[in-house]
């Protein structure tokens, strides 16, 4: 199976990179490690901007720890550790985050192979510089949801929801079963237009997704059919 298309444009810059001596870590291949690198995308995007459970790692190379632009979630411990995010630290980051900043928040055991992280860290100082592109986040843009996903109402009765789309389907939810989330980032749902998210593997569990939380109880009505 051929490379996704964001994918391969990556390879392709990273290897006419090396091919032309671009300096990158010394030890490590960048092209290995975008291949790690996507394993960090389940908490964090490489697009510059773009954060997700942990900020975006776009251009973190050089950067003051706990100073993304836009992210306000840092452990209190990152931001008075005083590190700048080179060689030295990264590596010494990713091999064990609570031994290098007791107390931080980040729930990642650290990566014990160090050549592992030698190609993490080539490729991160490559990404960085902004010469290949970043490899987009796999989460979806709530905003071009379908008709099966945009949510137009939710009733409340008993124990249970249920959740009407504009495909003017309803869906019932044990009330346990779903769950009122937000995203108010650029891939969120408009305001005032929710979009479900099915999560479970038998379909009996999804997240309702609003744009900001004061939209959330207004727009739940306390009613059975």
């Amino acid at each position: 199976m051929s490379p996704q298309p964001s994918r391969r444009a990556t390879l392709v810059a990273l290897a006419a990179l090396l091919a032309f001596g671009t300096s990158v870590h010394g030890a490590g291949d960048a092209e290995r490690g975008a291949r790690v690198a996507r394993l960090c995308m389940a908490c964090h995007s490489f697009e510059p901007g773009r954060h997700m459970t942990g900020p975006s790692l776009g251009g973190v190379w050089g950067r003051k720890a706990g100073t993304a632009e836009g992210f306000a979630r840092y452990s209190e411990a990152l931001q008075r550790s005083g590190l700048v995010w080179d060689e030295q630290h990264l590596d010494a980051w990713l091999k064990d985050p609570a031994a290098l900043v007791p107390g931080n928040e980040m729930s990642f055991p650290g990566i014990d192979d160090a050549r592992t992280r030698a190609n993490l860290l080539a490729y991160l100082e490559v990404a960085s510089s902004g010469r290949v592109p970043a490899p987009k986040s796999s989460l979806p843009n709530l905003k071009q949801a379908d008709a099966a996903s945009r949510v137009t109402a939710i009733h409340y009765c008993g124990d249970g929801y249920r959740v009407t789309t504009a495909d003017r389907k309803t869906h019932k939810f044990w009330e346990f079963n779903l769950r009122f989330k937000t995203d108010g980032s650029a891939d969120g749902p408009a305001a005032g237009k929710p979009v479900i998210v099915h999560t479970g593997m038998q379909g009996d569990r999804a997240a309702v997704i609003f744009s900001r939380p004061d939209e959330i109880s207004p727009f739940i009505r306390r009613e059975c059919a």
